[in-house]
């Protein structure tokens, strides 16, 4: 009896198959290309809200009060983030190819990175 409800199950998905999915209203095909996920949906979300912030920062104080880091480069704000969400992406490929898929340990990682180049670059 399991056996024959676990084959009525199996068969039943392998008929849907080659049939097209009827659309409800928020299918698009635009984005259809990239596997959205709630992780890559947060990543951009978490850009568009960086460079919100950073906008209204500069519309707050502006200038983007340069200053002199540990290189001796001039950096404003802008560039620290430019160089903290580089780095972290960088971070995150190397924890992939090194360590795995416990990406939260590697989102840690970045977060203090981001506070060191905001303090100190």
């Amino acid at each position: 009896m399991i056996f024959k409800k676990l084959q009525a199950s199996t068969t039943s998905g392998w008929e849907q198959v080659g049939k097209t999915k009827e659309k409800g209203f928020f299918d698009f095909d635009l984005f259809s290309w990239m596997a959205w996920t709630w992780q890559t949906a947060a990543f951009f979300i978490f850009i568009a809200l960086c460079i919100t912030v950073m906008l209204i920062w500069e519309k707050k104080v502006p200038g983007g009060s340069p200053r002199k880091g540990i290189l001796g480069l001039d950096t404003t704000r802008g560039d620290r983030l430019f160089v903290s969400l580089l780095g972290s992406a960088f971070i995150h490929l190397a924890w992939l190819g090194l360590v795995g898929s416990l990406l939260w340990i590697a989102s840690i990682i970045c977060v203090a990175y981001f506070v060191v180049v905001f303090k100190y670059v």
